[in-house]
This record gives C-alpha cells, structure tokens and sequence, in this order.
C-alpha cells in the first residue's frame, strides 16, 4: 500500500486550489498550490520593480527564490524569504503578470523541478495547468475540474470582495476569458485536459460534492492508503 498522487487541473476560477487544499486535509495529504508559486514568482517581480518583459531577471528570481508552503491551522500559507505573502500574491496586480511570467519556459522549468521533487514520495494533492499532462504525468488519479466563465468570475469576484479589494464583476470575466485563452495557447505546457484524466464541471455542484466525488475516486484504487 501507498500513499498515491493526485493531480488537480482547470482553468482560473475553477475551485482547484479551494478543493485540493480540502482534499489534502481529508486524507493527511500534503496539499501543494503550484500556482501559488507562480505568483510568489510574480509579487517578487512587482516588489523589485522589474516588468514582464524583463525575462533574465525574471528567469534568476525563479532560479533562485525561495518559497515556502507551510500548512498553517487548516490553511496553506505561502511565504518569500521568509515573508508571509498568501494573501498579497492574490492582489488583481498579480493576477495579471502571472500568465505572461508562466509561460516562460525557464521558470516553468525550475518550478516543475521544484514540484516533482515535493511529490516525489507520495502522499500529495498537487493543482494546477499541466499537473497532469506534464508535471505528474504518472499521478495515479488526474482530475480536471472546471467552471463556467460566468461562475468562476462571479467567485473570484466574491473572493475579492471578502478581502477587501474593489473589483469589478465585468473586469473579472474578461480578464478569466483572456486567462483561458492565453492558458490554453501558450507553448509551453499550454491547459488541456489529460487523456486519462476524469472531467468534473463544478458550475452547479458544491465544493463539498467536489470533495466528495474525488475522495470516492481515491476509495475506488486498491492501493490506496
């Protein structure tokens, strides 16, 4: 018996990170946010003032960054030398570079070495845009969980607006619609379902039916531990 992987992809929105991160709880799995460190990687290039044409420096702040993901009373904070940044790297500011500094294949590099080797003995929830096709393509179960564009704006932009930030709901679903489109015609590990990953649409069903459903997947492998 093992403690086996899982892969969690979508689109931007979709609850990935939300229901991973449940996941990992539910079954004492260490819950890894990829995405996350992308951001880590864009807050640091805004702190330094650098732009996302800046691609050398981009690419020596990947190489050389050290972030943390430490699991925190129930919750997975993200921190930058030290520095706690899980609710700065969610910041519209971010949002915005991050997919133009993840599809440069240098950092993308360095953060899959990162990834794999975090997943390397099991026992782990792993999300994000290529966990499955390129990250952990042998994950013994990939799931890819999305949303409509209408339903992860209107979350992303409760999310927001829970926090604090003044947002608006017509900004947000084009922004999401043009994370999609970059996402999936990027180069480098562009979004797109795994063959052998199963389709979960959350638009009308509850986290916790989410939840729920990727934990019968777990209960269904005879090597699951």
């Amino acid at each position: 018996m093992k403690k086996i992987i899982i892969a969690i992809d979508g689109p931007a929105g979709a609850g990935k990170s939300t229901v991973a991160q449940i996941v990992g709880q539910r079954l004492n799995y260490t819950y890894i946010d990829t995405g996350a460190m992308y951001r880590a990687i864009a807050w640091k290039v805004l702190q330094d003032g650098l732009s996302v044409n800046d691609i050398e420096e981009i690419i020596t702040i990947a190489q050389s960054i050290n972030i943390k993901l430490n699991y925190i009373n129930g919750k997975t904070k993200v921190f930058v030398d030290e520095y706690d940044v899980t609710a700065e790297i969610r910041d519209p500011s971010v949002s915005c570079i991050v997919p133009e500094i993840a599809q440069v294949a240098a950092v993308r590099e360095a953060m899959v070495r990162l990834q794999q080797s975090m997943a390397a003995q099991g026992g782990v929830v792993m999300d994000g845009r290529d966990i499955g096709t390129h990250v952990l393509p042998n994950a013994d179960i990939k799931i890819f969980l999305t949303a409509s564009i209408e339903e992860r704006a209107q979350r992303r932009w409760r999310e927001l607006t829970d926090k604090g930030f003044v947002v608006s709901l017509e900004e947000l679903t084009r922004d999401i619609a043009a994370r999609d489109k970059k996402d999936c015609e990027r180069d480098i590990s562009p979004l797109i379902q795994a063959s052998d990953a199963i389709l979960l649409d959350t638009t009308a069903i509850s986290i916790e039916q989410a939840v729920i459903a990727i934990l019968k997947l777990c209960e269904e492998r005879q090597d699951f531990v």
